[in-house]
């Protein structure tokens, strides 16, 4: 295997215009919308109000009665007023949902707003809980409070704390980070099979019992921009983390699996044979969109982390100029590459001013915003068109059979603003 950096790679030294003002983003409680999907023997416990309960089951979109692998424990007056033992009503709830439901291998318990108010340690709860339940079912902790964090780093959290787990193997290995379709995890480990990697595992997998291993051998791959604090980690283990962009577009999907192919000597000969048919099926299914999106002008606000890579993808693939790329929070080492691909006419701005930033979406009148919903509907009624950006999270979008559907969002909104304008 070749030697690589056993650091994250360089951060850019491009202009940002850093905006500390009111906000408009979610919480990182909604992470656990897919990622309860995702791991299908766990289940995810908010400790928070009912405000809470409300966020996570509207965005989920679940009825109660399907029983989904996530739920609230709810915080009371008493518990907030400190009159009624918030940990022991904790304990009795974990204990009844844990007795009902025999299918939980992996208990988190997350927290919000309300219980880091009330400095309710769900740290020591997790352990608390583990000595009665491990090792039937595995007790975690992490913070879903949306004080400080936009809403992917819920997911960025909660995978960070299943790396002090992880059984140490230094032998050459890929972990790829970051929560994927099924869909799309399936067909990058075909590709990753067909290229002759040895071993290659996902994290989070679709159980959380099922924990990959990490030592000296393990390549990283982040799969998603928004894992920095669970790469570093990774990194503290031993592991090494790949340069490369994030696999949106057939350019960035090209890119990340060259990363991979050269961290395990794959020659360039295979690399081409075996990602050349999609490369050229994802080419060949943007072609629709190219006249539809060419020359329209992008403003991203911020919300989920995703905005630079879309913008690199949009760019290069469809010739989409971008205005502003707005971003919740910068993590220039996981973006470098990104951003060294991204032209210095682009204005990058991390955090948010909401009205600062909204003058300047008026006053550069672009064709499409991408915000969040709560921006949304006043800025399409002000006859700007918008993208709701959570989308771009909750659909499969990586890789290359999904370019097209990448694309087709943002067609989406212009084509409907098109045929309401006739």
């Amino acid at each position: 295997m070749s030697a690589a950096a056993t650091a994250l790679p360089m951060p850019s030294t491009r202009p940002v215009l850093r905006e500390r003002g009111q906000r408009e983003v979610f919480c990182g409680l909604t992470s656990i919308v897919w990622l309860h999907r995702k791991l299908q023997d766990a289940f995810f416990l908010v400790v928070g109000s009912r405000t809470c309960a409300h966020l996570v089951q509207s965005a989920a979109g679940v009825m109660i009665f399907a029983e989904p692998r996530f739920g609230t424990a709810i915080l009371t007056d008493r518990d907030l007023a400190g009159i009624a033992d918030a940990n022991a009503e904790l304990d009795r709830v974990c204990r009844d949902l844990l007795a009902r439901r025999p299918d939980i291998k992996a208990l988190f318990l997350v927290g919000s707003c309300p219980s880091e108010v009330i400095k309710l340690d769900l740290a020591n709860a997790a352990e608390r809980l583990n000595r009665e339940f491990y090792p039937e079912v595995r007790v975690l902790s992490y913070s879903g409070s949306g004080i400080e964090t936009t809403f992917t780093q819920g997911e960025d959290n909660a995978l960070r704390t299943l790396v002090p787990l992880l059984p140490v193997d230094d032998a050459p290995q890929l972990l790829v980070v970051g929560c994927l379709a099924d869909v799309v995890e399936d067909q990058f480990r075909r590709l990753f099979e067909a290229l002759g990697i040895p071993s290659v595992h996902f994290l989070p997998a679709r159980r959380a019992r099922e924990l990959p291993p990490v030592g000296k051998g393990t390549r990283v791959l982040a799969a998603q921009p928004f894992v920095g604090e669970t790469a570093r980690a990774l990194i503290a283990r031993g592991a090494t983390l790949l340069e490369a962009p994030y696999p949106l577009g057939v350019e960035g999907t090209k890119a990340w699996f060259s990363a991979a192919a050269r961290a395990f000597e794959v020659s360039d000969a295979h690399l081409s044979a075996c990602i050349e048919p999609g490369v050229t099926r994802a080419r060949r299914s943007l072609e629709r969109y190219h006249p539809l999106l060419a020359g329209k002008r992008l403003f991203f606000m911020p919300d989920s982390q995703l905005e630079i890579p879309l913008a690199r993808f949009l760019g290069e693939e469809l010739g989409m100029e971008t205005v502003e790329v707005g971003t919740p929070y910068l993590d220039q080492q996981m973006m470098a590459c990104e951003l060294a691909r991204l032209p210095e006419a682009i204005r990058i701005s991390e955090g948010q001013d909401v009205e600062a930033q909204l003058d300047r979406v008026r006053e550069s009148a672009p064709d499409i915003v991408v915000c969040g919903l709560g921006l949304a509907n006043p800025l399409e009624a002000e006859g700007i068109t918008t993208k709701w950006s959570i989308e771009l999270v909750f659909s499969p979008i990586q890789g290359f059979e999904q370019a097209a559907d990448l694309a087709e969002l943002f067609a989406r909104p212009l084509v409907r603003r098109a045929r309401l304008m006739l």
